[in-house]
């Protein structure tokens, strides 16, 4: 296997990277936002309140929730 970063062998202590180097180097990509995986979660947080009230409305009355119960 080699290292994502630098394509070096990996080593056993730092796998699946080959240096604590290169693990500080993925670490900071995260970090910064460098990689980022994608969401549905509104941006705004108006748009956020609206489906937190709507999908408690939706428990509230039996909805998609199932059975109308209240949450734990």
């Amino acid at each position: 296997m080699s290292c994502p970063i630098c394509s070096k062998e990996t080593v056993e202590k730092f796998r699946p990277f080959c240096s604590k180097r290169c693990a500080d180097i993925d670490l900071g990509r995260w970090m910064t936002g460098a990689y980022a995986l994608p969401s549905e979660d509104p941006v705004d947080d108006a748009e956020l309140m609206e489906e937190l009230e709507k999908k408690l409305g939706e428990i509230a009355s039996g909805g998609p929730a199932g059975d109308g119960s209240k949450p734990h």
